[in-house]
């Protein structure tokens, strides 16, 4: 993965740098302690993944974000802890908390990668299933059998017409993975097939006897197309 870090304190930088050079997966192209200079960096080089700072003076690590229009895969690396939910709203990779061991840091990576192989794969593959981690087997998933899928705990359910499968995926990789014709994430919990919606209004969807909420930052879905 093509890698770039923003943080205007140059010894987390340094730091960045460090361990980056220890994981052979993550090439880190650039350092910048100027968010500025890193929008128009991004804005003429492909970039996999962002190693981000949070409080950063003139512009925040979570304005920066939301600024962007092509959003790469991004691990937030912070001192403060209080932006950490909203991280994840932001469907960051993971919230690394200053100062970080090498160990902690290559977990990041990993996930990160993990969820870049599964965007390599929704670009590359038109095929009409999916395989899923269930236990120590891959399941493959039938793109069309699949109803719902929910959140529940550290697991995710992926709701079938004849099963159910539990898989280690998060929902937000699954959101990468599944094209976005078929299926649309209507909660933080929950994902759900297009065309197997009978009927819904602005609070709530209908798949079969399921009623799945639609949450307060997804009320702007466009469930007709």
């Amino acid at each position: 993965m093509i890698a770039i870090a923003i943080d205007d304190e140059p010894v987390a930088l340094d730091v960045i740098k460090h361990h980056t050079d220890k994981v052979p997966f993550v090439e880190l192209r650039e350092t910048f302690s100027n968010a500025f200079l890193a929008i128009n960096y991004l804005q003429k080089h492909p970039v996999d993944l962002i190693f981000l700072d949070i409080k950063m003076p003139d512009i925040s690590g979570i304005e920066f974000l939301k600024s962007l229009n092509r959003v790469p895969l991004v691990i937030f690396t912070t001192a403060y802890t209080e932006h950490a939910v909203q991280s994840f709203e932001l469907d960051a990779v993971d919230y690394l908390l200053k100062p970080f061991s090498i160990a902690r840091f290559l977990k990041a990576c990993n996930k990160a990668q993990e969820l870049h192989s599964l965007r390599i794969q929704k670009l590359e593959s038109k095929a009409d299933y999916i395989f899923v981690k269930d236990g120590y087997e891959h399941v493959k998933i039938i793109l069309n059998d699949i109803l719902y899928i929910e959140a529940s705990g550290n697991y995710t359910q992926i709701q079938l017409t004849d099963k159910l499968v539990s898989t280690r995926i998060t929902i937000s990789d699954l959101v990468e993975l599944l094209p976005t014709a078929d299926f649309i994430r209507c909660h933080r919990a929950y994902i759900v097939a297009k065309n197997k919606i009978s009927r819904f209004d602005k609070h709530q969807i209908w798949i079969e006897e399921k009623i799945i909420p639609i949450g307060t930052t997804f009320v702007n879905l466009n469930l007709n197309s």
